[in-house]
């Protein structure tokens, strides 16, 4: 039973291990990849690929040869990773508490959403970035021969409503700045548009909802493999202490008390 723990986190560590390689992977085929929506993802999964690796080796490596440092350094690391995780999960649900209001046409209003993602898509050179993603997808492409009746029969997504037709509010009697940024040239449209932007954002919440309860389910599973952690370390501290010559070492077998007295009774009976 105590080599069970150790045995589970082994088996655990080496299938993480095997997986941290398409994790890697795919971040070195990113960055062979012209895109700009692909490069941008690029360094995070190499750093999170090499991460995993270094993590479930050392947590292999300590389970299985039951060497003790190993061990400690991946609890550690793990601790940390939770920490981390947990921290990010909080801050994701935030940030996708707010937004989701949907306008006219499926427009959104880009004062509903946080305040840090507001800032973030104000920035002129993350913008530029997210523009180029837009336009590499060729997302707008797809509505482009759409007629006002396939907007109220299909299923319209948050950019392409906000990024890639007029908006909705630009009537004969209301104004709003976003109808003077709109160009009807493919590289052009609604792509400065404050819609635009509210697009981006509601895409972004709705990923980041789901990415957040990914992580609560990965948090729990992260948690109960520390936990195991912790006992093959306690299995391989018990292990060292007890045997540190090896298994088949010689125990000194030390009296009792009673067979002290026995004995110290007969030696006074021999004096007399």
């Amino acid at each position: 039973m105590n080599k069970l723990s150790n045995s589970v986190i082994g088996l655990l560590n080496f299938l993480t291990l095997l997986g941290s390689i398409p994790i890697i992977g795919g971040a070195l085929w990113m960055a062979r990849n012209s895109t700009t929506c692909e490069a941008f993802l690029q360094t995070p999964l190499l750093v999170l690929g090499f991460l995993v690796l270094l993590i479930s080796l050392a947590g292999f490596v300590g389970a299985c040869f039951n060497v003790t440092w190993a061990l400690w350094l991946y609890l550690f690391a793990m601790l940390l990773l939770i920490a981390t995780l947990l921290g990010f999960t909080l801050f994701g649900l935030v940030v996708a508490s707010k937004g989701g209001g949907g306008g006219d046409g499926g427009e959104h209003r880009f004062g509903d959403y946080s305040v840090w993602l507001r800032n973030r898509v104000n920035n002129p050179q993350y913008w530029g970035t997210i523009k180029s993603c837009i336009l590499g997808s060729n997302t707008c492409n797809q509505v482009s021969s759409w007629t006002p009746l396939n907007y109220l029969q299909r299923q319209i997504t948050p950019i392409q409503a906000g990024c890639c037709k007029p908006p909705a509010s630009c009537t004969e009697n209301v104004q709003d700045p976003d109808c003077y940024r709109w160009n009807g040239a493919p590289n052009v449209l609604c792509y400065d548009c404050i819609s635009c932007k509210a697009g981006v954002l509601e895409t972004a919440r709705r990923d980041w909802h789901k990415l957040s309860v990914l992580n609560i389910v990965m948090l729990i599973f992260l948690i109960a493999v520390y936990s195991i952690g912790c006992c093959a370390f306690r299995n391989t501290k018990r292990v060292q202490t007890d045997y540190a010559h090896g298994e088949n070492r010689m125990i000194k077998i030390q009296p009792t008390w009673d067979h002290k007295m026995r004995r110290w009774l007969e030696d006074r009976k021999e004096l007399y």
